[in-house]
């Protein structure tokens, strides 16, 4: 990691990945199982939520094939595999301009990095897109061995980027997220919208820049 910038009250950016960086894959590829299945939506989506973490295959504790065989078992689905996994995965599509803003954000000193709870997939959307080289650090759940759900999982983070927990604002698409980030400590920006994002991301940013520019200066 490079040295923090001292001009940068916030010196750390991390981002989410499905919702944020790329499309939610997730969420949308569960939405067409369930539609080609005749099954409800919402709650395919909240069983596989929690048979990825009961499984323990986001936290990197279990295999793919166990969060599979689970979501047959609590909703009824089966399948060929591959097919399934593909309707997931070929639906993370990454922001163009988020890549933008992110390289636009380190050129100028800031560290960025992706915060995710995700599984070996992300290491896969790696290979298939190449956008880890955009960061500074790649937090991910599976390699981690925790995840969003515990609020412990960003002070770990903190300790890695050896910064304190107000220091670093977290961007994520799930208020769940949002509000266990903010109690760890760490600034927050809800993502909605590009349009609300980047409205957000700016006066968040002059809001710290403009406090390091007003402190007093350390006597000699």
């Amino acid at each position: 990691m490079n040295p923090l910038p001292a001009q940068h009250r916030i010196p750390v950016i991390l981002f989410d990945y499905g919702g944020v960086l790329a499309d939610e894959g997730f969420r949308n590829g569960l939405a067409e199982i369930a539609r080609i299945r005749g099954l409800d939506s919402n709650a395919v989506l909240a069983q596989a939520m929690d048979a990825v973490y009961q499984s323990g295959y986001v936290l990197g504790k279990g295999s793919e094939a166990d969060f599979w065989k689970l979501l047959e078992k609590k909703c009824g689905i089966e399948g060929d595999v591959s097919a399934l996994r593909n309707e997931i995965l070929q639906r993370f599509q990454l922001r163009p301009w988020m890549l933008q803003l992110v390289d636009g954000l380190r050129s100028r000193g800031y560290r960025v990095g992706i915060l995710s709870d995700q599984t070996d997939w992300l290491d896969e959307l790696d290979a298939r897109d190449h956008f880890f080289s955009h960061f500074d650090a790649v937090f991910n759940s599976y390699h981690l061995g925790m995840g969003k759900r515990d609020p412990a999982v960003f002070r770990k983070v903190a300790q890695n980027l050896k910064v304190s927990p107000e220091q670093i604002l977290f961007v994520d698409d799930s208020p769940g997220n949002i509000e266990r980030a903010n109690t760890a400590g760490l600034q927050t920006i809800l993502f909605i919208d590009r349009d609300q994002f980047e409205k957000a991301l700016q006066e968040k940013l002059s809001t710290a820049n403009q406090g390091v520019r007003n402190r007093p200066a350390t006597p000699a």
